[in-house]
This record gives C-alpha cells, sequence and structure tokens, in this order.
C-alpha cells in the first residue's frame, strides 16, 4: 500500500505529458498479459501454462492439431474448464509463433 501512496503523490507533481508516457508504459506491460495464462520461471520450462495447473498452452493446442475437441480436452485434463480452453485459444491467436515453436522442440526432443 505504501507503494500506490508513493505513486498518487508523484503523479501529483508530473506533468499530463509525463502522465500520458507512464499510461503508455502501464498499458504496454498489460497488453501482453492474458487472464488464465502465466508463465513461471522454473515451471514447466517457462512455458506459458493454464493457472492453476502445470498444463503448457502448447500441450493443448497440439491435442487441437491432432484432432482432439475441446470435449475431448476437457474430458482428458478433468481440472480444466472450458473458461481455460478459451483463454489458452486467444493465447494461441496471438502468440502463433511462440507456440509454433514449443511444438516443435518437443517433438525434436
Amino acid at each position: 500500500m505504501l507503494e500506490l501512496q508513493t505513486i498518487e503523490k508523484l503523479l501529483a507533481s508530473m506533468t499530463r505529458a509525463e502522465k500520458a508516457q507512464l499510461l503508455q508504459w502501464i498499458v504496454r506491460d498489460l497488453g501482453d498479459t492474458f487472464p488464465g495464462i502465466e508463465s513461471t520461471p522454473g515451471v514447466c520450462g517457462g512455458d506459458p501454462c493454464i493457472v492453476r495447473t502445470r498444463i503448457p498452452v502448447w500441450v493443448i493446442e497440439n491435442y487441437r492439431r491432432l484432432g482432439a475437441t475441446d470435449a475431448d480436452i476437457l474430458r482428458m485434463y478433468p481440472s480444466l474448464r472450458a473458461e481455460d480452453l478459451v483463454n489458452a485459444w486467444a493465447y494461441v491467436r496471438s502468440h502463433r509463433d511462440e507456440i509454433e515453436q514449443q511444438i516443435h522442440d518437443n517433438e525434436a526432443a
């Protein structure tokens, strides 16, 4: 909470241009976040996973590419919810190259 109070005081002393720049930095920082998806160093090699699990996004995307439906995936992973798959598919759409590389790396291993 101390950090927020400090920031509030700093904001009061900033010009409009400085506030606009700060807002751009915050939006840029938040823009690459996906609800329900997290990357944690040391967990699954840092690959993005479904929250509450150690299931990498590339794994379920690979199942989908192999013909599995969302219902199939939910049966294979009972801890997943339909919402988790929606979040994963959004992540895949935005990070296609990263997911492709992770699938390729796993197949090559």
